[in-house]
């Protein structure tokens, strides 16, 4: 292995959100520059997740849930829920804002809520797409089974298996559920590659994984995962960008002036409206807890 991040956690109330990247050791592994695992929780009756409505640029949101389920809404009029082993890619380009809540029917009678949040950087000439939203259903994403081992393909080709979600960058991401004793290659193929172990115990080549840490793996090397336990595993990278990207709150880019404009359209109410949520906002902070190091 490369680095190992530990996560810093945010207590949300209901549940905590552990978060990987970015950190001052690493900002980036592929394209992926924001990492969070949250729950495993669960909501007591009438209660839920309520992210107001909140803006992003310059990067996609991936969405993928290990249990629960949640109400995805957008300034592009999109409403889908998002369900377990199923995806959301919500791709920010030049600006797009939504909200995330728990659905009625969960909300009535309590509800589990675990799983990934993770940010996409938009590579070099396609920072200011349009924005759009895409998503696949469980049984829309391949998943690859062998000796004890069910790995979903979320995003990019592995093991022979390739996710029709969009790619802006050579992305992989995958979603690895092992048996107790069951083990798994780990192809050298992507620039950048990294591992978060959710649930359980696992090694890489014979090394303990620390449970919930970013393990950022050696490149150009293949390497032997394999479950002491029963255990989820997280891989995820790609290609490798050549240019910085900074972040500040909900905003990426390479310009720290295109950041800057962001903040300032968010305060003047210069972002479109989310159809079905547009009653309340999240308001910039003074001072964000996601961003990113000189």
């Amino acid at each position: 292995m490369l680095t190992t991040i530990t996560p810093s956690t945010h207590d949300l109330g209901a549940f905590e959100v552990r978060r990987t990247l970015p950190d001052k050791a690493r900002t980036m592994v592929g394209p992926f520059i924001f990492v969070d695992q949250f729950g495993p929780a669960h909501f007591d009756i009438g209660q839920g997740m309520d992210v107001r409505p909140h803006p992003h640029i310059n990067l996609a949101t991936v969405t993928y849930l290990f249990e629960g389920a949640i109400d995805h809404r957008d300034s592009l009029g999109t409403h889908a829920t998002i369900r377990p082993s199923a995806c959301n890619l919500m791709t920010a380009g030049r600006g797009i804002v939504h909200s995330e809540r728990t659905p009625s029917a969960e909300r009535a009678t309590g509800s589990p809520i675990s799983g990934m949040q993770t940010w996409l950087a938009l590579p070099d000439g396609k920072e200011e797409i349009d924005p759009a939203f895409e998503h696949a259903a469980k049984e829309e994403l391949p998943l690859v089974e062998d000796g004890g081992v069910s790995a979903r393909v979320i995003m990019g080709s592995l093991w022979g298996a390739t996710s029709p979600i969009t790619q802006q960058a050579a992305t992989i991401y995958a979603d690895i559920l092992m048996n107790a004793g069951a083990s798994l290659p780990i192809d050298a193929d992507a620039d950048e590659r990294a591992l978060v172990v959710a649930l359980g115990d696992a090694t890489l080549d014979g090394e303990p994984l620390a449970r919930h840490s970013l393990h950022i793996l050696k490149p150009g090397q293949a390497m032997l995962l394999r479950a002491s336990s029963d255990a989820r595993v997280m891989l995820l990278g790609g290609e490798a960008f050549s240019t910085p990207r900074h972040v500040w709150w909900n905003f990426v880019s390479s310009s720290r002036e295109r950041i800057n404009a962001a903040k300032q359209d968010w305060k003047a109410g210069n972002f479109p409206l989310v159809p079905g949520d547009s009653e309340e906002y999240i308001p910039i902070p003074e001072v964000p807890k996601t961003v990113s190091y000189p």
